[in-house]
């Protein structure tokens, strides 16, 4: 089986403020064959610094909604104790994290086509979208 790149995305939520509103994103996004959601998990750390996990379906009633889409997508398996063990501790007091693994189908042709033509990828680097704004806004600003 043929599969696309596979990301660790870990979401913080100051304030363990996590009130399900990446859902409807994250769902469109398998809808529309761009990501196959592997796993997920929720890592918290409470005002006196206890770390600890909830996986989907121990979702409180409010929350569980959102999600229930993607219940049936999840292979799970993947994120465990010492994903939680090692994310729990860097996560500040009184806040959380959704920890999801992807796979990105989108590149599942573009893999396929590179190891047909027994290529190999050599390195890969991920730009987070608030650095590659802030480059396009000052180069707009300069530009401008």
């Amino acid at each position: 089986m043929e599969t696309g790149p596979v990301d660790l995305l870990i979401v913080e939520f100051p304030g363990n403020n996590f009130r399900g509103e990446i859902a409807p994103a994250l769902r469109e996004l398998v809808v529309d064959g761009i990501v196959r959601v592997l796993d997920l998990l929720f890592v918290y750390k409470d005002e006196n610094g206890e770390v600890g996990s909830v996986e989907l379906a121990g979702l409180g009633p409010d929350l569980q909604p959102a999600f229930a889409d993607l219940d049936g997508q999840l292979g799970g398996g993947l994120l465990d104790a010492e994903d939680v063990a090692q994310v729990g501790p860097a996560l500040d007091n009184n806040s959380s994290a959704a920890l999801i693994v992807w796979e990105n189908t989108w590149a599942e042709r573009f893999v396929t086509a590179m190891r047909r033509a027994d290529a190999r990828v050599v390195d890969q680097v991920r730009i987070p979208a608030e650095t590659v704004s802030k480059a396009l806004e000052s180069y707009q600003q300069q530009a401008g």
